[in-house]
């Protein structure tokens, strides 16, 4: 019989309840690695629970942003893809400590990337959604995402990371050098079918900031990312 104490020792201390069915908690951090490395005594990952709670953390979010807010729809809409994108709900899992009980195949927790373990962690955020929703409903679901996600929109909304890095970059380079950006491919790597780009992005014809992603547009975003930060130190 699986011993659940840790999961139920975390889940009272960070989520402040005890999960009545605490497989459904376990379920939530275990990776599709873990269960084809232990075919026998696990069957289920958690990526069923993730497309769940992605659902009702877009409806929360949604709905939080319509009752509280009278902006136009693009607003709210860049808003709530602010709020929700990988990088946001990454982090919230990674205060809650979710990577303490996450249950990955060995290759998997050395191999993976700072960004993998990101993506992992934002999944495992979702799924974690998924369970306490299943398990008690959707105001305490409602609760956990306000107090995880929805606690961070004012910082969001100060320090103006929920608006396109590109638009928001051309308007500080414009602004403080005069010049728009331009962005050039710095490396190719990899076969046709799984590229990476490597993009920097210039401005009065120095290099501001590099960004790498499986796309030139996803690098133009990371470089213009990293240009943005340059200037915030200035």
């Amino acid at each position: 019989m699986q011993d659940f104490s840790s999961y139920q020792t975390f889940a009272q201390e960070k989520l402040g309840f005890v999960f009545t069915d605490p497989q459904v908690f376990v379920t939530a951090l275990t990776h599709r690695s873990y269960v084809n490395e232990h075919k026998k005594s696990t069957k289920e990952h958690n990526e069923r629970l993730e497309f769940l709670g992605d659902a009702v953390l877009e409806l929360v979010v949604t709905e939080y942003l319509y009752g509280n807010y009278g902006e136009p729809e693009g607003i709210l809409t860049n808003w709530r893809a602010a709020l929700v994108r990988t990088e946001s709900i990454g982090a919230a899992g990674a205060k809650l400590g979710l990577d303490q009980l996450m249950r990955m195949s060995r290759g998997e927790k050395h191999a993976s990337s700072p960004r993998a373990r990101q993506q992992i962690l934002a999944n495992a955020f979702e799924a974690v959604i998924g369970a306490v929703y299943l398990d008690q409903g959707y105001d305490v679901a409602s609760k956990f995402i306000h107090d995880n996600i929805l606690s961070t929109f004012d910082e969001i909304l100060a320090s103006g990371s929920w608006r396109d890095p590109k638009s928001r970059l051309q308007e500080v380079a414009q602004s403080t050098e005069g010049n728009t950006p331009v962005y050039k491919v710095l490396e190719e790597t990899g076969p046709d079918h799984d590229k990476m780009f490597t993009l920097g992005v210039f401005v009065s014809g120095k290099l501001k900031g590099k960004g790498t992603g499986p796309s030139k547009q996803v690098a133009q975003q990371e470089a213009a990312k990293a240009a943005l930060q340059s200037y915030d130190k200035k």
